[in-house]
């Protein structure tokens, strides 16, 4: 077999993806290399095809047990014999699935970096014929990746131990310019080709939506009732929040479950596996659920507070619509998140030695200042993104809250003066708090204490709401009159206001137009993601009721099988069928997504599903130009 007869037969897909074949062939012809794919590009395949074409085993090195078992599954599914090395197995367990190995009987083995230092682990790839070893979560070996883990760097040593070097690939979603290089130089990549195939996730749609904190609730419980078929994941800031809200949907009857590191493992287990298998379709949870959970048809990632940085953004929001559907991301911000992030930084533990400790503290500062100025950002969400990671986008995408959200310029430059006499007085000693209080001219306790209330600042912008003064603070800060420090206690200092003197420069401030009702704003989100691609959403009555019968059996599938529904077949291999109607072998083995083994195993059942759901539904049509119900 060559690559893509691999493909077909295993995976049922009829075509690699951007970057997948390139990657696929500098493997085969014993190069290194490094992938920078986003979530649901199909990384995966990128050594899953070329480990069943070489001639020894493939290393998987995943950080997470979720993550291997999930992998597993979906490639026995497959018809692909792999197995997983990590602490969920007894040690007889793991002496019997490497003595399985070293005979031939697996071409994929998934382990956890701390298995690699072990004696019998070392012994077995002593002996073993090791053609390929790969780095999954890659960005987990740099010290400026978001989640660096020692065990990680000792991955290195592991193959220098080796009696011949394999190659070496390193697989991410998550890494910046400076993480890339990182990977590269720690893991000694040998002349490795690098591909990177953007961070763009043009199925998912961004929003970010200013709410305090009760109409957070309200936000959440709206959304959800709503879109009751859907499955979605809400990230909270502390386990307190992930209480609270998982008690208060499940009050309104919302099949739900909760994830966080103060629960009992064995609660926690059980509440992913409700999500995954679909039996609690909703899950509210700290960042500390998620990474590696391979659930394809995540149909919405609401953050009810705001993360820590953008790459901690982008790999949870890209955890909706990995089967290539369309998906929402949406954040809810308020200035209590930022408390709440700089509490949570200030507690944060470092093991690296407190000189570098203060470095990387620093460090994550910074990033939680990029990531409030997306909070806050008038311009293109998705645009913001891809700029962080590094790409020159060009124009505004259309399909996210900002673009579609209705905009004023406002001519501030009188107020912006007042904003620079106000830290002239100040002498860059406080926060926003305080500057954008005393133009307000609010009564509060500390400004009397800081004697703000003496200012001729005081009061000068009172005609001005306070969201509006703030508002103007970050323009004056990403146009650089104004000086955000970073740290723990950030202040604000005069920059460069000496263009203000000059006539004809002004300040403009992007202002969202508040008379734009939430009914049209909803409206014009709709229609716009509508027009983005196919889903569900194009389905006719006939075409809907077909799928949720698809979707049951598939779930009874899934049961007997004891794995998760996704794995039997995702919703976009559900929603091809629909649009395919198979009524055969052949013309199942067309759909994407059904390879030669799970047409074996599956494909009948699902064949007769279909010819049974029209034969009972005798007047229904089918388009003789499309072939689809209509």
């Amino acid at each position: 077999m060559n690559a893509e007869e691999i493909l077909k037969t295993y995976f049922g897909y009829d075509s690699f993806r951007k970057g997948q074949k390139e990657l696929i062939d500098s493997v085969l012809s014993g190069r290194d290399v490094l992938a920078v794919m986003p979530t649901g590009a199909g990384k995966s395949l990128c050594y899953q095809v070329p480990a069943l074409l070489l001639s020894g085993i493939t290393l998987v090195i995943s950080p997470l047990i979720s993550l291997m078992q999930d992998q597993v599954k979906a490639l026995n599914e497959a018809g692909i014999h792999a197995a997983f090395i990590n602490s969920s197995l007894t040690e007889t367990q793991i002496s019997k699935a490497l003595a399985l190995a070293l005979r031939g009987t697996y071409k994929i083995i998934y382990v956890a970096p701390e298995r690699l230092e072990s004696a019998e682990f070392l012994r077995f790839a002593m002996h073993g014929q090791i053609s390929m070893v790969t780095v999954d979560e890659a960005h987990c070996i740099s010290q400026w990746g978001q989640d660096f883990r020692p065990s990680y760097v000792k991955i290195v040593d592991f193959i220098e131990r080796l009696p011949e070097r394999p190659v070496v690939s390193a697989f991410t979603a998550t890494a910046t310019k400076t993480v890339q290089t990182d990977i590269l130089c720690v893991l000694k990549l040998a002349d490795p080709k690098v591909v990177v195939t953007g961070f763009d996730r043009e199925n998912l749609y961004y929003r970010v939506e200013h709410l305090p904190g009760r109409q957070k609730d309200n936000f959440v419980m709206d959304y959800i009732e709503r879109h009751p078929e859907e499955s979605g994941i809400i990230y909270c800031a502390t386990r307190k929040n992930v209480d609270a809200l998982q008690t208060a949907l499940f009050k309104r009857g919302v099949p739900v479950t909760a994830y966080h590191a103060g629960m009992d493992s064995t609660v926690r287990g059980k509440n992913q596996e409700d999500f995954i298998y679909d039996r609690a379709p909703v899950i509210v949870a700290t960042n500390a659920f998620g990474m590696g959970i391979d659930k394809s048809n995540v149909r919405f990632v609401i953050h009810y507070n705001m993360p820590q940085s953008m790459e901690n953004y982008y790999q949870e929001a890209g955890r909706a619509g990995r089967d290539g559907g369309q998906a929402r991301c949406i954040l809810l911000f308020s200035p209590q998140d930022m408390v709440i992030n700089r509490f949570l930084l200030e507690k944060k533990e470092f093991a690296e030695g407190e000189e570098n400790a203060e470095w990387l503290r620093e460090r994550d500062y910074r990033r939680l200042r990029l990531m409030e100025d997306y909070c806050k950002t008038t311009s293109c969400l998705r645009n913001y993104i891809l700029e962080y990671f590094g790409e020159r986008p060009g124009t505004p995408c259309d399909n996210c809250g900002n673009c579609h959200q209705k905009f004023s310029e406002i001519d501030m430059t009188d107020d912006g003066k007042w904003v620079i006499n106000c830290l002239a007085e100040t002498k860059g000693r406080y926060g926003q708090s305080i500057v954008a209080g005393t133009l307000l001219g609010a009564k509060r306790a500390r400004l009397r204490e800081v004697g703000a209330t003496d200012y001729k600042s005081y009061g000068a912008l009172s005609h001005r709401k306070e969201s509006d003064i703030r508002l103007l603070i970050d323009q004056m800060v990403a146009e650089g009159y104004i000086i955000r420090t970073d740290g723990e206690y950030s202040v604000l200092r005069m920059g460069d206001f000496t263009k203000l003197r000059d006539e004809d420069t002004r300040i403009m401030v992007r202002m969202a137009e508040r008379n734009v009702s939430l009914a049209e704003t909803k409206k014009n989100l709709a229609e716009k993601m509508g027009a983005k691609s196919r889903s569900t959403d194009s389905f006719t009555s006939a075409g809907f009721q077909l799928f949720e019968r698809l979707k049951k059996l598939r779930l009874a599938i899934a049961r007997e099988e004891a794995v998760p529904p996704y794995i039997v077949f995702s919703d976009k291999t559900l929603i091809d069928m629909c649009q395919r109607l198979p009524g055969n072998e052949q013309e199942m083995l067309a759909v994407s997504g059904v390879g030669r083994n799970k047409l074996d195993k599956y494909g009948q059942r699902f064949i007769g599903e279909i010819a049974e759901f029209l034969g009972s539904n005798p007047g229904i049509l089918i388009s003789e130009e499309t072939g689809e119900l209509v």
